[in-house]
């Protein structure tokens, strides 16, 4: 549940918090003028396409999290012993070999389906490596991995030349904790959780070996992949926490617990992040940097994960939803119906926000029938509906009753009719919260009938012609288009 402080878009450049959990979601305006400008390209996309691929989409498990030392019920270990299931885990890189990979069919698929941008997982928690990195030999290209004899074995190069080709904007997913790397998880101590396993103030150098580590292999993903987009970094608990923040925090916790876990939880982990930034941006002018869940001018906008807010929110915002399954390749996934995928779409973007839809990989490198089935009903309902959906903004109040509400820049409203499962359209449409403006022409996307109409209250009633109810231009969601309103 998410409970917003709804602000005046004036007001962006200041902070803005909700809560959720009990933990606020704070937002900072960049201030690069290039970043800004692409920032509002990115909220006319409006949908987009999330990868989560590895060698753990062998197990069907959630992606790295068995291997962290945490006790959660999502994410148990098969083996009792530790260090043996990390053994076997390990050598899933002997194993992964996705001969049947070809990102070519993803990229039409979900171009078809009206995807404009593309975020590929580079590197996960469990840091092993979907690109050609030279800085480890815990990657694809490695020898030691099967597929590395393939002429494709550079995934993330071939996926990002693939989408690019089709016209997509390109986002690199790259986790910031790396727990295969001796500088994050040291060997001379067990790892205890998901943080690193020793103070970094404690052992300085061991500490700028990892960040160093990380600001290269991020630096080649900006130098060697083409132009990007997007870089989309997860892991938020490695991040700079002042001495203030520590001190608030154990004030607050300190009569609940004083276990080892929460004070290694709240450790600053300071990975140089504005410096990166700024590197980055120099290689790639404009970059749209995602610094997930750490409050400052580095996370370009929020990403709500597998959640909708309840309002439209007043600044950039992402909400990454699993289509089916889970995040990473689950066996017999279960994906979304055309009607849940499409009603779900609609009630983002007419809050405000981006869907970025998961799909993920098999471990021979594919897709499921699934995920192809769904992308073709967003592909039918996006050919009549685009102009709904694309460079369109939120208007209060967003939401009435069944009824969402985009608005084009030039005051061109849509008002989005979302249908009950297996509901007939019906002969009138009533709107409450908005006219249309003197002379306005109402039609319905994919008709180029004129509808009567006509005022109630502060709104208005549409009336839909038996012809049109017979032979409805698309299924699930239809859309009253107005040239303006009041």
């Amino acid at each position: 549940m998410i409970r917003v402080l709804i602000l005046a878009f004036a007001m962006m450049a200041a902070m803005v918090s909700s809560a959720q959990d009990g933990e606020e979601e704070k937002y900072v305006q960049e201030t690069d003028p290039l970043a800004l400008k692409k920032i509002s390209e990115w909220q006319d996309l409006k949908f987009g396409l999330l990868m989560h691929w590895g060698p753990y989409s062998q197990w069907g498990i959630v992606e790295s999290w068995s291997i962290c030392p945490e006790d959660e019920g999502w994410c148990r270990r098969s083996i009792n012993d530790y260090n043996q299931y990390i053994e076997k885990y390990e050598a899933l890189k002997t194993s992964f070999n996705p001969s049947e990979f070809d990102p070519e069919p993803w990229a039409e698929a979900a171009k078809d389906a009206g995807m404009k941008y593309v975020v590929f997982t580079t590197k996960h928690h469990d840091g092993f490596c979907m690109f050609d990195t030279k800085y480890t030999d815990y990657k694809i290209t490695d020898s030691g991995c099967p597929f590395s004899s393939s002429a494709k074995s550079n995934i993330a190069k071939e996926i990002f030349s693939a989408f690019r080709e089709k016209g997509f904007w390109t986002g690199a997913y790259f986790s910031k904790p790396d727990w295969h790397n001796d500088d994050y998880w040291w060997p001379q101590f067990p790892p205890r959780d998901r943080n690193v396993n020793y103070d970094p103030a404690v052992y300085p150098e061991k500490w700028k070996a990892y960040t160093d580590f990380t600001h290269n292999q991020i630096k080649e993903l900006m130098t060697d992949y083409g132009k990007m987009d997007i870089l989309w970094l997860d892991g938020g608990w490695v991040c700079y926490k002042s001495k203030e923040d520590l001190d608030s925090y154990y004030q607050r916790r300190l009569s609940e617990t004083t276990t080892g876990y929460l004070k290694n939880n709240v450790i600053s982990q300071d990975i140089k992040m504005d410096e990166l930034v700024q590197e980055c941006r120099q290689l790639q002018p404009g970059l749209i940097v995602v610094d997930r869940a750490v409050y400052g001018k580095n996370q370009n906008y929020l990403t709500p994960e597998n959640r909708v807010p309840e309002k439209s929110l007043p600044y950039p915002w992402e909400s990454c939803i699993i289509s089916g399954g889970g995040w990473a390749h689950t066996p017999n996934a279960t994906y979304m119906t055309g009607r849940q995928g499409i009603q779900l779409l609609v009630d983002i973007v007419a809050k405000g926000g981006n869907l970025l839809l998961n799909i993920a990989p098999t471990p021979q490198g594919t897709w499921h029938d699934g995920a192809y089935k769904l992308l073709k009903e967003y592909a039918s309902w996006m050919k009549v509906n685009n102009e709904a959906i694309y460079g369109t903004r939120p208007l209060a109040p967003f939401k009435e009753n069944n009824i969402c509400i985009t608005q084009a820049k030039d005051g061109t409203t849509y008002f989005h009719y979302m249908a009950e499962e297996g509901e007939q359209m019906p002969d009138q449409i009533s709107i409450t919260s908005h006219k249309p403006a003197k002379g306005s022409k109402i039609t319905m996307q994919g008709s180029n009938i004129n509808l009567k109409w006509k005022p109630a209250g502060n709104g208005f009633t549409v009336y839909l012609p038996q012809s049109l109810r017979n032979n409805p231009p698309c299924n699930y969601v239809w859309v009253i288009r107005v040239q303006g309103v009041e």
